[in-house]
This record gives structure tokens, sequence and C-alpha cells, in this order.
């Protein structure tokens, strides 16, 4: 196999620590902070109910592609998924879809 050069950077502490001290990062991320933390959410739920995306996709009565980029949506302003998508998701990990603003 070619030698690529590539070296995967570690997500640990410690790089995080690193990223977030340089200048504008820290405002960057908190700034995204709901759309992290809803998409940490969705995906827990998921792997709790031990899930694939396959098979929420089956439970929800779409495809793999569509649950994949609702995964995805949340990390992105181009899309924002409806309350019925929403719901559909969150039933089909067996749970319950609850908003709250604090």
């Amino acid at each position: 196999m070619a030698k690529t050069g590539y070296q995967p950077v570690p997500h640990d502490a410690t790089f995080r620590k690193t990223l977030l001290a340089k200048p504008g990062v820290k405002e960057a991320f908190d700034a995204l902070e709901e759309e992290y933390t809803a998409l940490h959410t969705m995906l827990e739920a998921r792997q709790t109910a031990g899930l694939t995306q396959a098979e929420v996709a089956s439970r929800m009565g779409t495809t793999v592609s569509a649950v994949s980029r609702l995964e995805a949506s949340l990390r992105s302003e181009k899309h924002s998924p409806s309350f019925a998508t929403l719901r559909k998701y969150a039933q089909a990990c067996g749970k319950k879809l609850v908003i709250q603003m604090v």
C-alpha cells in the first residue's frame, strides 16, 4: 500500500483544550452548542436503542440516506428538519420528542 502521509489527529481533551484556546474558535464552538446538543441527543437515542440507520429508516418508512441526511442536517444551516420528522425519528428509537426553552 502506498504511503499517503496521512496522520490522524486525536480528538482528546488535550486537543480540544488547545483548539478552544485559539482566537475565535471558542466563540464559534459555543455558537453551535444547540445544534451539537441536539445531534448528540439523537445519536445517543439511536445507539441506546441499539439501532442502525437502516433500522431507524425502516421504522420511519424512509431510506437510510434520508436518516443520514437528517442526522447530518443538524450540523448545517441548509436544512432544518420538521417537527414531524424529528418526532418520527424519536418514535423509531423508542423515545418521545420533547422541545424545551430554558
